[in-house]
């Protein structure tokens, strides 16, 4: 394969080759940078995927000026070589951009819940942990809020200890439940600089709001995302859901393995999608293993602990 731009080049094969090391680990090949070009030494049909692998891990370079680890791995996925790099020009629609960094999803999956953060008014995931339903889901309501299509964004979340006691929590209502609200802070600080996200929380673009005080509210121009949604019964998450009011949306997700309420049976999450799996206007994604996008071993340890 050969590059006309170095700089390009230089992005694709890492500093002392490290992406292409970790490419030959991952495929179990040779890969050799030589000059302006890359060769690849393997049988006819892995030399084709490695192939689309680099040119997709070059897209990536393009588009976010960096290449890291879990970028490589999704290089050689079946979904990543055969709708992103035969089929790209459709999959421009999937890409959210955000300020920070340009949001790809990794998998068919990922696609499917990104259309309907797009599309749905009402969309509830569930799924193991690593899968993108927070970082997807926050960073389609970002871009939403930036682009001046909804008024703010409200994060709520059930104050459940997962296996722990917490105790008395000091402070306001928000400094209570900041323990429980971290991972979304997270993804909202991947996307867009520490500064802007707390000017954005202290005017009330963004709002930090606990399940249990959802109640009586109607959102108007909103985007919420209720997470950690297998630790709600069925009468919060019918609450939560019916508190959707004109131009807004309503994301709920979860992973029913991780339920932390005394009694799993409480959980109104599963049961959702059975109570309301019918009506056409409420979009249902159900994530697996396959989708996990952190470190590799989560998905590993996810599909471990299933079986």
């Amino acid at each position: 394969m050969i590059f006309q731009n170095n700089d390009l080049l230089l992005g694709v094969v890492g500093e002392f080759n490290c992406n292409l090391k970790e490419l030959e680990k991952i495929t179990e090949t040779n890969i050799y940078s030589r000059g302006n070009s890359i060769l690849i030494k393997s049988e006819s049909k892995k030399n084709e995927l490695i192939k689309n692998a680099i040119k997709f891990l070059a897209d990536q370079f393009i588009i976010n000026g960096s290449i890291e680890k879990k970028d490589i791995i999704s290089s050689v996925n079946k979904f990543m070589i055969e709708e992103k790099i035969n089929n790209s020009e459709k999959n421009i629609e999937y890409i959210i951009k955000t300020p920070k960094r340009s949001v790809i999803p990794r998998s068919e999956k990922q696609k499917n819940y990104v259309r309907a953060l797009k599309q749905n008014e009402i969309i509830i995931s569930t799924g193991p942990a690593g899968t993108g339903k927070t970082f997807l889901a926050v960073a389609v309501a970002l871009t939403m809020l930036l682009e001046k299509k909804i008024e703010r964004i409200i994060l709520s979340r059930p104050a459940v200890e997962a296996g722990e006691k917490l105790g008395f929590l000091p402070g306001d209502i928000r400094e209570k439940v900041d323990p429980y609200l971290r991972p979304l802070y997270d993804s909202f600080y991947d996307l867009l600089d520490y500064e802007k996200i707390q000017k954005k929380i202290e005017v009330g673009d963004i709002e930090i709001a606990p399940l249990a005080f959802m109640r009586g509210r109607t959102l108007k121009n909103s985007f919420a995302i209720l997470d950690e949604a297998q630790n709600a019964t069925d009468t919060q998450i019918k609450m939560f859901l019916t508190r959707i009011g004109e131009n807004s949306k309503i994301v709920i997700n979860g992973d029913p393995s991780q339920t932390d309420l005394p009694n799993k049976n409480l959980s109104g999450l599963t049961r959702s999608k059975k109570l309301l799996g019918h009506l056409k206007e409420i979009s249902f994604v159900d994530f697996d293993h396959t989708d996990v996008v952190r470190h590799p071993l989560v998905s590993k340890i996810v599909k471990a602990y299933s079986n």
